[in-house]
């Protein structure tokens, strides 16, 4: 049985990982896909996995950086009468009907358990976690999470037993993959910008590095609209804690 842990890093599947060791269940490798836009807590948190497990994390990387995929490549149009031309360029922000990010790590994956004889994905899909689909072709899919009946909260307390906390993440996020992930709640995207304001101001460059068609973050909104709407909130709180003093 050759077990190919999936590791995003966070809370469900370091405790799979971690459980998985326990149980002494046959691990083949453990990856990691890193898309270069990780909180900096998620580096820091992986060196420690490897140094308490012992265990080599493999990190895989897409064959160019995703800040091409979003703003520099040349888009090809297959179809209407501007087929074999290219249209457009940059796939701009994912969205939840191009979720092209997700696809450089799928494939990313897929070529790494190809040479793998009856490769074994390993997911981290926590027991009670909303029924995802998940694209796999070819190989088989282990869900241990659910198999050991452990819940997305048993799995973050699981991990802070353990000693992993992520630099505070979980103080502040539910998720903590991507920081520019534009799937992510509007509330989390307002903690982002008053407690990790280097990486809020990073959003803003990259923003401003796409291609006039690709503007849209968060539905039709900008990062830097978003910006304008979150300091707007703010000065509005300051002008009511004035007139209640």
């Amino acid at each position: 049985m050759n077990n190919i842990i999936s590791l995003s890093g966070g809370k469900d599947s370091t405790a799979m990982l971690l459980m998985m060791i326990e149980r002494n269940e046959p691990i083949h490798s453990v990856i990691f896909f890193d898309t270069g836009w990780e909180f900096p807590e998620m580096y820091v948190h992986l060196d420690l996995l490897e140094k308490n497990t012992g265990v080599k994390i493999w990190k895989l990387h897409s064959c160019l950086p995703f800040e091409y995929w979003m703003t520099a490549r040349p888009i090809v149009a297959r179809k209407g009468e501007n087929k074999g031309k290219i249209h457009r360029i940059g796939n701009g922000w994912p969205s939840m009907t191009r979720r092209w990010c997700t696809g450089k790590k799928v494939s990313a994956i897929e070529l790494f358990c190809r040479p793998i004889p009856n490769p074994i994905s390993c997911v981290g899909y926590a027991a009670d976690e909303t029924k995802r689909s998940i694209s796999n072709p070819g190989n088989l899919l282990r869900f241990p999470l659910q198999e050991y009946n452990i819940t997305e909260a048993q799995a973050l307390q699981y991990c802070y037993d353990k000693g992993y906390n992520w630099g505070g993440l979980y103080n502040h996020f539910s998720r903590v993959s991507c920081f520019c992930c534009p799937l992510q709640r509007i509330g989390e995207l307002r903690t982002l910008r008053k407690h990790f304001p280097e990486l809020w101001n990073k959003m803003l460059e990259m923003d401003k590095a796409q291609p006039g068609h690709n503007k849209g973050f968060m539905g039709y909104k900008t990062v830097h609209d978003l910006d304008g709407k979150f300091a707007e909130e703010e000065r509005q709180m300051k002008f009511e804690r004035r007139g209640q003093i």
